[in-house]
C-alpha cells in the first residue's frame, strides 16, 4: 500500500470514527483521544490531518454534506418542470437518509449546533445549489412560495430528520405509502396555491 493511501485511509477513519462518536455521545463528549482510539491512530497522528477538533468536525461537515448532495442530486435534470425537480430531490433526500443513516444524523446534528463554524455552515449551504436554484425558478413561476429558502427547507425537508430519527428509536416505520404522504406534505407545504 502507498504511502498517500495510507494517508487517505487514516483520514477517512479519522472521519468515520467522528461520525460514530457525535452520532452517539454528542459534540462535547467526544474528546480527540476518543476518536483517535476508535480510527486506531495514535492521537498525535490527528494533528497531522487535522489543527484541531473544530477543523476535525468542520472538515467532516464538509465532507458528509459533499456526500449528501451528490446523492440527493445524482438524478436530478435542472430542465424538468419545478414540481418534478422538487420530487426528485426529495425523494432522493428522504433515500438518503434511510440508506445512510449515520451520515443524515451527523449532519441534523450539525443543524442544530454552534460547533459548526460559519465559513464550514456558508460551504455547506453552497452544496444545496440546486435545490435553491430551483427554488428561485419555482418562485419566479409563482410555483413556489415567495418566503425565505430557510423557511422552505424547515418546511419541506427538515421534517425528513423527524421522521428518520422516529424510524431509528422504532417509534414509526417510514415505508413507502409513509414516504408518499410527507412528500405530498413537503410539496404541499412550499406550493403557492391559486387562492395565495
Amino acid at each position: 500500500m502507498t504511502k498517500l493511501q495510507k494517508r487517505i485511509d487514516k483520514r477517512k477513519a479519522l472521519i468515520r470514527a467522528t461520525i460514530d462518536l457525535v452520532n452517539n455521545n454528542g459534540f462535547h463528549a467526544t474528546p480527540m483521544s476518543k476518536i483517535a482510539k476508535m480510527a486506531n491512530v495514535s492521537p498525535a497522528t490527528i494533528y497531522l490531518y487535522f489543527e484541531n477538533k473544530q477543523d476535525l468536525v468542520n472538515k467532516t461537515y464538509i465532507d458528509v454534506k459533499g456526500l449528501f448532495t451528490a446523492y440527493a442530486f445524482e438524478n436530478y435534470n435542472a430542465k424538468v418542470s419545478v414540481e418534478i425537480g422538487f420530487e426528485t430531490i426529495w425523494k432522493r433526500i428522504a433515500q438518503f437518509k434511510m440508506n445512510e443513516s449515520d451520515n443524515a444524523r451527523f449532519l441534523a446534528q450539525c443543524d442544530n449546533t454552534p460547533m459548526i463554524d460559519e465559513p464550514s455552515r456558508e460551504e455547506g449551504i453552497k452544496h444545496l445549489q440546486p435545490l435553491l436554484d430551483l427554488w428561485q425558478r419555482g418562485k419566479r413561476e409563482g410555483i413556489i412560495k415567495p418566503i425565505s429558502d430557510y423557511l422552505l427547507y424547515a418546511y419541506a425537508i427538515n421534517p425528513l430528520s423527524f421522521l428518520m430519527m422516529a424510524q431509528q428509536r422504532d417509534n414509526f416505520d417510514l415505508n413507502e405509502t409513509h414516504i408518499e404522504a410527507a412528500y405530498q406534505s413537503a410539496w404541499d407545504a412550499i406550493k403557492l396555491n391559486a387562492k395565495d
